[in-house]
């Protein structure tokens, strides 16, 4: 595969690649916004990919030259994001009028960074969301999502932070998007 990267809903198969993508993203990014103990913390706790998003259909991988480049997506399920340990309720499904669709798991290669994919993945996931009849998208991001989501036009709620089973914890924003129903972004 050569050209432009090719966008396309995350399957099963390419779970051992979307894990490598995810902390290899991790070990190129964090190290501009956070100390080595985090990036660390982050590329153990933060990289491990879920299945659930994958087999919802909501999940998505920008595919560059027979590699993944970028990955990321959306649930309607109850999970903020990974790392946060399990839950009782993380599987419940999200009721798409009166709660918010979760954006999860967004990662791009340090290489392939500020070249529209996460912007690609962020549209599919508010087309597809808003297919579903949710009417908000929320996250928490880590601080080097922050810029991506801001100019996208998700609305920062609060400082907010992200504790990892280590103890290690990431400062992180609560965001917000609103699916007004408009079409584009």
């Amino acid at each position: 595969m050569t050209g432009a990267p090719v966008l396309r809903a995350a399957t099963r198969v390419d779970v051992p690649a979307i894990g490598e993508l995810m902390r290899r993203s991790v070990l190129d990014v964090f190290p501009r916004f956070h100390d080595e103990r985090e990036t660390a913390a982050a590329a153990r706790y933060l990289t491990e990919p879920d299945t659930v998003l994958i087999d919802d259909g909501t999940y998505f991988v920008c595919e560059a030259e027979g590699q993944l480049v970028a990955c990321g997506g959306w649930s309607k399920r109850d999970k903020l994001y990974t790392g946060s340990g399990a839950a009782p309720g993380d599987d419940r499904r999200l009721d798409p009028e009166t709660e918010p669709a979760r954006v999860r798991a967004m990662f791009v290669r340090g290489d392939w960074t500020r070249r529209g994919l996460g912007r690609a993945i962020l549209d599919r996931c508010v087309e597809t969301a808003r297919a579903e009849g949710f009417q908000t998208l929320v996250l928490m991001a880590t601080l080097p999502g922050v810029p991506l989501y801001r100019s996208f036009g998700f609305r920062e709620l609060r400082a907010a932070e992200v504790p990892l089973p280590n103890g290690v914890v990431l400062d992180g924003v609560s965001m917000e998007y609103i699916l007004d129903g408009e079409g584009e972004s």
